[in-house]
C-alpha cells in the first residue's frame, strides 16, 4: 500500500508501534516483558550508494554535453535559418532583377524596331529622289520639258532672258542635287541610329541572360541553404531526443540514489531507536535490581517519554501595419493594394504553402504600409537604401529596421518605438508585434518619413 508521496507506510507504523510500546515498558515498570523491536530496514552497502551516485554523475555528465551540443547546433540551425532568409531575399532580388532586364530589353528591341524602320524609309526616300533626278536629267536633254529643256534656250528673247533660264536650270538641278545629299545624310544617321539600337538591344538582352543565371544561381543557393537547415533540423531533433533519453537514466539514477540514500537513513534512523531502547531496558532492569535488593517494591519512577518525530503620416504608416497583425505570412506576398497570394520559391515557403496563401512576407508588409508615403521595391536589399540612414542609436518610431550580414539583407521590419516593432516574420507564422531583435540587426535604421 502506498502513501500520498509514494512511500511505503509499513515501516512508519511499525516504528510508531514500538514508540508506543516502549512508553507503556516506562509507565508500567514492565522491562524485559515489552514487545520485541521492529526487523531492521535494508541497508544498502557504501558500494552500492558509491556505485549509483557515479551513475547518476555519468548521466548528468552526458546531460551536461548533450546540452552543450544541443545549444550549439541550435546555434548552426539559427545561423542556418538566417542564411535561408538571406537566400530567400537574394531570390527575390534576382526575380526582381530578372523582371527589370526583361522590360529593358523588350523596350530595346522595339527601340531597335523603331529604328531599322526608319533606316528603311530614309532609304526608299533616297531612291525615289534619285529616280526624280533621273527623269529631271533626262527631260532636260529629250527637250520635253518647260524648264529642263533645250526650248528653254531657243525660246528665249533676249540673251539676257537665256541666261536666266540657264541659272534657273542650274538652281532646278542644284536643288535636287542637294536634297539628294540631305537624304544621304539623313539615313547614314538612321543607319547609325539602327545600328546603336541594336547594339543596345543586344546588351539589355545579354543583361536579362545573365539576370536569368542569376536567378537559377540564387534559386539554386536558397535550394542548398534549405537542405542544410533540414540537415541541421533533423541533427537537433536527432539531439533533442538523446538528451530526453539520458534525462531520463539521470531522474531514474537519481531516484535510484535517493532510494538507496532513504533506506540507509531509515536503518540509521532504526538503529538509533533500537539502542535507546536498548539503553532504556537496560536502566529499567538496574532500576528493578536496585528496589529488589531494597526490599522495596512498587512501580520505578519513569523517565521522560521520547518526543514524537517532528505622430501623424508616420501614425498612418504605422496605423496600416498595424492593422494587418494576424495576417498570415507569405513569400512574395503584399503589395501597395494590401495582402495578395504568395508564390513559390522551390523550398520552406512551398512547404508551408506560401503560394496558397494570402499574405505578406516583410518586405511586402512595408510596402503596404508606406504606400500613401511613397513605392518601394518588393526586396529588403533596396528598401534599405530607399531613404536616410540614421544610427540605431538615433532611431524613432517610424523607422525600417534590417537584419543580415556581408551576404546581403534578408529581414525588414517597422519600428514602433519602446523596443517594439511589427513584421511579417517567416513561413508558418503571422504578421506581429515583437521585441526589436539585434542579434544580426544591421547598424543603420533607415528613415523614409521625417
Amino acid at each position: 500500500m502506498l502513501g500520498r508521496c509514494g512511500g511505503p507506510r509499513v515501516p512508519r507504523v511499525r516504528r510508531g508501534l514500538s514508540v508506543s510500546t516502549l512508553t507503556l515498558v516506562i509507565l508500567f515498570g514492565a522491562g524485559g516483558t515489552g514487545l520485541a523491536a521492529p526487523p531492521p530496514p535494508p541497508n544498502p552497502s557504501d558500494s552500492d550508494i558509491q556505485a549509483g551516485k557515479a551513475d547518476a554523475n555519468a548521466k548528468a555528465g552526458e546531460v551536461g554535453r548533450l546540452t552543450n551540443q544541443l545549444a550549439q547546433a541550435e546555434q548552426k540551425l539559427t545561423q542556418l535559418q538566417d542564411d535561408v532568409e538571406l537566400k530567400q531575399e537574394q531570390a527575390n532580388k534576382a526575380l526582381v532583377d530578372l523582371q527589370i532586364a526583361q522590360d529593358d530589353a523588350a523596350q530595346a528591341e522595339n527601340d531597335a524596331k523603331a529604328a531599322r524602320t526608319e533606316a528603311d524609309a530614309a532609304a526608299a526616300a533616297i531612291e525615289q529622289a534619285r529616280a526624280d533626278l533621273k527623269t529631271f536629267a533626262a527631260a532636260s536633254f529629250q527637250q520635253g520639258s518647260t524648264v529642263g529643256s533645250l526650248s528653254a534656250y531657243l525660246s528665249a528673247d533676249s540673251p539676257k532672258d537665256m541666261l536666266a533660264r540657264a541659272q534657273l536650270l542650274d538652281a532646278v538641278g542644284g536643288d535636287r542635287l542637294n536634297a539628294l545629299d540631305r537624304l544621304q545624310q539623313a539615313q547614314t544617321e538612321k543607319s547609325n541610329k539602327d545600328a546603336a539600337a541594336r547594339k543596345a538591344a543586344e546588351i539589355a538582352q545579354q543583361k536579362q541572360d545573365a539576370a536569368r543565371r542569376a536567378k537559377n544561381s540564387a534559386d539554386a543557393a536558397q535550394t542548398t541553404a534549405e537542405r542544410a537547415e533540414d540537415g541541421q533540423a533533423a541533427q537537433n531533433s536527432q539531439l533533442e531526443k538523446n538528451k530526453t533519453d539520458v534525462e531520463q537514466q539521470l531522474y531514474a539514477a537519481q531516484a535510484k540514489v535517493g532510494g538507496l540514500q532513504g533506506q540507509r537513513q531509515r536503518y540509521q534512523d532504526w538503529l538509533a531507536q533500537k539502542q535507546r531502547e536498548d539503553e532504556e531496558r537496560a536502566r529499567q532492569a538496574a532500576l528493578a535490581a536496585a528496589a529488589a535488593a531494597a526490599g522495596g517494591g512498587g512501580r520505578p519512577s519513569g523517565g521522560p517519554a521520547p518526543s514524537a518525530p517532528a505622430g501623424s503620416s508616420i501614425e498612418a504608416v504605422i496605423a496600416r501595419a498595424m492593422s494587418k497583425l494576424g495576417m498570415p505570412y507569405a513569400w512574395g506576398g503584399g503589395n501597395a493594394s494590401g495582402a495578395t497570394r504568395g508564390i513559390r520559391d522551390g523550398g520552406i515557403a512551398d512547404r508551408y504553402g506560401d503560394y496558397n496563401k494570402i499574405g505578406f512576407d516583410c518586405s511586402g508588409l512595408m510596402i503596404y504600409a508606406f504606400a500613401g508615403v511613397r513605392s518601394l521595391p518588393h526586396y529588403s536589399g533596396y528598401q534599405y537604401s530607399s531613404g536616410r540612414q540614421v544610427p540605431l542609436s538615433q532611431m524613432r518610431r517610424g523607422d525600417l529596421l534590417f537584419w543580415g550580414g556581408p551576404g546581403g539583407i534578408h529581414h525588414v521590419a517597422l519600428y514602433l518605438g519602446g523596443g517594439q516593432m511589427v513584421e511579417a516574420p517567416q513561413s508558418g507564422l503571422r504578421v506581429r508585434v515583437a521585441p526589436v531583435r539585434y542579434g544580426g540587426i544591421m547598424p543603420y535604421a533607415t528613415r523614409l518619413v521625417g
